[in-house]
């Protein structure tokens, strides 16, 4: 903790009347594109396993959460430590099997377990607080400046909680399947004429949704998946983009399948790595 003093420290001295005048402007909107930034990071690292990217790129989220609560202490609003104890609190409230557990109690001895326990307390909590004067829905506490199927993820999983799901992930391939004939009925009927874009995407967000349905039963985050194949299009287009220029071709120049032959010739060639 004493580095983490250190952190809190620098930074009240940072907002101080002798710090920065930089820092001693910023308020918690204009801090939000660097938090997200450093979100960002953050996963980039994780992406790579590169760990000591990890360990600094931690710090730096750490040191906005450290920003964020200085703001907020010099309004008299709350302290770090108020959020330090929040978070503690939270963990302990919902870990019953591990901190409060009573004789008689039935073992949670799966993360499937534990995964559906969590959602089952933080219901309660909602419901607890539906008398307050900002009573919470089961899909409020879902930030809607998450990215979209991030999400998606989050509101099919507080939908999963109370039993609003499929049985199963071939039924959501099935219902993936027919948003697929949907978005397929809305292109061929404006083939001859504009496509209804209105309408087009209406139906590939539900296909969209639908995915990210899929991923959850899957247990598999569906930003993260993602992001990888953005970077593995991202590799593999690179590479095919120097491959050509190296032979003195042009891309542009280059009908369809002659790309597409490159394209194979690349993705064989990374299997073999």
């Amino acid at each position: 903790m004493r580095e983490f003093d250190r952190l809190v420290e620098i930074m009240a001295t940072l907002r101080g009347p002798d710090g920065c005048p930089w820092d001693r402007e910023q308020t918690i909107d204009t801090l939000k594109p660097f938090v997200l930034e450093e979100t960002y990071e953050v996963l980039e690292a994780i992406d790579r396993h590169d760990h000591r990217a990890l360990c600094e790129e931690l710090g730096d989220f750490v040191f906005e959460a450290v920003f964020l609560a200085q703001l907020e202490s010099e309004a008299g609003r709350f302290s770090i430590e108020d959020s330090l104890k929040s978070a503690a609190d939270k963990l302990v409230r919902r870990h019953p099997h591990v901190f409060a557990r009573e004789a008689g109690d039935a073992a949670v001895d799966s993360a499937d377990r534990v995964r559906t326990r969590w959602e089952e307390i933080k219901a309660q909590e909602r419901s607890a607080s539906a008398a307050s004067e900002q009573p919470k829905t089961l899909l409020s506490g879902i930030a809607p400046t998450l990215p979209a199927l991030l999400r998606a993820y989050h509101i099919s999983t507080r939908a999963a909680s109370v039993g609003f799901d499929w049985a199963g992930a071939g039924d959501v391939v099935e219902k993936i399947q027919e948003e697929v004939n949907e978005l397929r009925e809305v292109v061929d009927r404006g083939a001859a004429d504009a496509v209804d874009r209105v309408r087009a995407e209406e139906e590939m967000g539900d296909l969209l949704f639908a995915i990210a349905n899929l991923a959850r039963k899957l247990q598999i985050e569906p930003e993260t998946a993602l992001r990888k194949a953005n970077d593995k299009f991202t590799r593999r287009f690179t590479q095919m983009e120097l491959t050509i220029a190296a032979s003195e071709r042009l891309m542009q120049k280059m009908t369809l399948e002659e790309l597409e032959a490159e394209w194979q010739h690349v993705k064989s060639r990374q299997h073999a790595d």
